[in-house]
């Protein structure tokens, strides 16, 4: 059995259930899941926690942070194989993650030193003269982190990283599929030296989670997860600092002047990477008209090229749906577009795994091309001018980010000024993210930035002292 982690300490929860992997249906582990007096217990070790770890040193804080990066490349391998069995994501891709969340504690240390606030003057205003102003921030209050599957070991870094470096205690709600990487990470935080009661990881059904949710001890909440969840919680919670990282249905621009056989394998990969499960997959790929004809051959051969199917395998790019149930989903999605006349390469299924497929001439409003897809899915369209191309991408509800092949940099600025966007990716496909970047969206895709430096930010309030000498 798989246990919990409850105030740092391993606990057998008030049930278990059992998980299997998404590619084969084995069982993999019967996982223990908190109930009432469990959530209980650990808001009430974050609460007392929080006198600690408000007062733990930079440079403690740091030394723990590296030594939780230490002990993740040291047990790489298991993390890697737990986010492989459970999440269905190809090992090529698991191991980077570990190394990703590996940095994104290194990171996180190196802000330790460097939120030091501010000390400026007041006598800007005649009020003011003689005295000074410090700036400083102070950490929140206990935070509760809300995870997805498709990354079940580098966001829950995001969230965890960064409250140790606030000196915010944690308490992590895993994704119910993928919940072991993130428990192991709690158990590494403790080895390194973090107070244990400052950190629970507890697997929770979804529909018991609102005592947490709701709890006041928990003054920040960043959640990971659907748009519709996730400002359900903000609008809900309007007196809480509420930080979420939702939806995305991404595009990548292809202008006349780019290097296709450049830039149309870096969309495959992006559309089709652990079968599309990332909220920054492309989803769709805008390329100029002159060079459409070029762009569909390249793209549909990409597709029938790429290696789905067993994420054991080193070659293999996209594996599968994280159950069966989604993957019907963007079957059904397909086969609606396809049913209203939209042209469909690929998009064949074996179990839960979903074929890489590329739909043309599909309708607006299909779910395909409004809605997130969340699978291996490429919308293409061709488009006349940089300016209806913007158009195209601003039209949807989401943004996250955008990827824009060009060597124009008028063009380029033009897509950075006009693209409604958390971040424009140039020469690179919008899944393009590394860990110490600020990385967000607008509109339907969430509030508030994660990357260490913006998520300590967002973990902790300004508090002013003026002295008056």
């Amino acid at each position: 059995m798989r246990q919990l982690l409850l105030a740092g300490r391993p606990s057998e929860g008030a049930t278990t259930v059992p998980i299997f992997a998404p590619w084969d249906a084995r069982p993999l582990a019967d996982v223990a899941q908190a109930g009432p007096v469990e959530m209980e217990a650990a808001a009430a070790a974050a609460t007392r926690a929080f006198a600690h770890t408000r007062a733990l040193p930079a440079h403690r804080r740091a030394e723990i942070l590296r030594g939780v990066a230490a002990l993740l490349l040291r047990h790489a391998e298991e993390f890697a194989g737990l986010i492989r069995d459970e999440g269905g994501k190809p090992i090529q891709f698991a191991r980077g993650e570990v190394g990703r969340a590996a940095d994104t504690f290194t990171l996180a240390a190196d802000e330790c030193g460097r939120s030091t606030g501010e000390t400026f003057g007041l006598d800007t205003s005649a009020g003011g003269v003689g005295r000074t102003a410090i700036l400083r921030r102070f950490p929140r209050g206990p935070v509760l982190a809300i995870a997805p599957f498709n990354f079940p070991l580098n966001l829950v870094a995001h969230k965890v990283a960064p409250a140790i470096a606030a000196g915010c205690p944690v308490v992590v709600k895993p994704a119910e599929q993928t919940p072991s990487a993130a428990i192991r990470l709690g158990e590494l935080c403790v080895e390194a030296g973090w107070p244990a009661e400052a950190i629970s990881v507890l697997p929770v059904d979804r529909s018991v989670v609102a005592a947490l949710v709701d709890d006041p001890r928990f003054p920040v909440i960043s959640f990971t997860g659907s748009d519709a969840v996730g400002w359900g919680l903000r609008a809900r919670l309007p007196r809480k600092q509420v930080l979420l990282e939702l939806g995305g249905n991404a595009s990548a621009i292809v202008h006349h002047d780019a290097d296709l056989a450049t830039a149309l394998p870096r969309v495959a990969l992006g559309a089709y990477a652990h079968a599309g499960q990332v909220c920054i997959s492309v989803q769709h790929v805008l390329v100029h008209a002159s060079r459409y004809e070029e762009a569909h051959e390249r793209l549909v051969a990409a597709a029938a090229a790429t290696r789905a199917g067993d994420p054991s395998l080193a070659d293999t790019v996209c594996g599968p749906m994280i159950d069966a149930r989604q993957a019907d989903r963007v079957t059904a999605w397909v086969a609606e577009a396809a049913g209203r006349g939209a042209r469909v390469f690929g998009g064949g299924r074996e179990g839960n795994v979903v074929s890489p497929c590329v739909l043309e001439q599909v309708p607006g409003d299909a779910r395909v091309a409004r809605d997130e897809a969340f699978g291996p899915v490429l919308v293409a369209q061709p488009y006349s001018t940089m300016a209806e191309a913007i158009a195209r991408v601003n039209d949807g509800r989401f943004g996250l980010q955008c990827g824009v092949f060009t060597r124009d940099i008028g063009a380029l600025w033009a897509a950075f000024e006009g693209l409604e966007v958390g971040g424009v990716i140039h020469d690179d496909y919008p899944t393009f993210r590394v860990d110490g970047m600020p990385y967000g969206g607008v509109r339907d895709s969430g509030v508030g930035r994660e990357g260490p430096r913006w998520a300590i930010h967002d973990f902790t309030e300004e508090r002013l002292l003026v002295l008056r000498p």
